[in-house]
């Protein structure tokens, strides 16, 4: 057991999933520059030396990264797609939503697409096209599974998991969970390190975990925002109030067994997310609650998320913008009272 960060844990994964599968690559904007940082947040660091001809570097263009990814996969490789922000995924919508997504379906699973997309998420100071958080516009893209992890030993199992899976799979990392270090270092980054096994493993999509058992109210959130309701736990604790927090690593497939479970037992639930909240996966896991455990719910669904406006880009405005602890400590309080 060695302790990592996501950002060392993530370049670990590719490197043996490269290793085993000499169909996996990786492509992307700046991933394999030499003497460069990695990609955006080192993940990719040095791997171009490891894998000179499966670590392609493309221009900022991110319709023709997804296509060439597309095709490779359509051919039976493996690809990693890697965009700088998560932002950029927009500029590949069609490529994404009206091609990967549809592809298998539409050939009536002839055509296998194993892409891997990974997307760096959440506000770090670098203003609205740098900072959004898009798990719900891509929540609503069928053909597409999605997977957030907030721990590096999840980043590296669902990776693995993610390239060994025949389906696009789009993970969400967050940038201040990264732990990257040097010119990359993020202010106000959280410890998401974990000890990791030497031996291969995988985490499997779809089945979240529970980081903290409690008896009076379920917290759901994922990336940083399970840190922040853990910290809410911790303190809501000293106030005599016990909290049951579920991160549920995938958001599709989602985990309903362990949710609902979890609700069934404490009768309350407040479901966090970075995002903004109107059409947020707040509303859609609060909706399918509602319908699901209302006969065990005391209570309605509290959703925590972010105002309905862009990113703010200074640094008071944006620590307004994005939900801390304190604000899941309200929901909290609220609901149990």
């Amino acid at each position: 057991m060695e302790r990592k960060t996501i950002a060392e844990a993530l370049r670990d994964g590719l490197r043996e999933e490269m290793t085993r599968d000499e169909r996996v690559f990786c492509i992307g904007e700046d991933i394999a520059i030499p003497g460069g940082w990695g990609g955006a947040f080192t993940v990719t660091l040095g791997l171009e030396k490891e894998f000179p001809e499966r670590m392609i570097n493309t221009p900022i263009s991110e319709a023709g990264l997804f296509g060439a990814a597309l095709g490779a996969a359509m051919m039976g490789m493996h690809p990693v797609a890697d965009v700088q922000y998560g932002d950029f995924l927009l500029c590949a919508m069609d490529q994404i939503v009206d091609q990967i997504a549809k592809m298998r379906y539409m050939s009536g699973g002839r055509i296998k697409v194993p892409i891997t997309m990974r997307a760096p998420v959440g506000a770090t100071g670098r203003g609205a096209q740098h900072a959004q958080n898009l798990e719900s516009i891509f929540f609503s893209v069928p053909g597409i599974k999605i997977v957030c992890p907030a721990t590096a030993y999840d980043a590296k199992g669902l990776l693995k998991a993610a390239i060994r899976d025949e389906n696009p799979v789009l993970i969400f990392e967050h940038k201040l969970l990264y732990g990257s270090k040097g010119a990359r270092a993020e202010s106000g980054a959280v410890d998401a390190s974990s000890e990791i096994p030497e031996q291969d493993y995988i985490v499997p999509i779809g089945k979240g975990v529970v980081r903290r058992e409690g008896t009076d109210v379920t917290v759901i959130g994922t990336l940083m925002m399970m840190h922040r309701a853990l910290q809410a736990a911790e303190q809501l604790a000293g106030e005599g109030i016990s909290v049951e927090v579920i991160d549920p690593r995938s958001l599709v497939p989602f985990d309903w067994e362990l949710v609902e479970a979890s609700v069934r037992k404490t009768g309350r639930a407040v479901v966090v997310e970075e995002g903004p909240r109107r059409g947020g996966v707040g509303a859609e896991i609060a909706a399918e609650l509602a319908e699901r455990v209302s006969d065990y719910l005391t209570a309605p669904v509290k959703r925590v998320a972010s105002p309905d406006i862009p990113v703010p880009f200074s640094p008071p405005m944006e620590d307004f913008y994005r939900p801390d602890a304190a604000r899941i400590v309200e929901a909290v309080r609220k609901i149990v009272s």
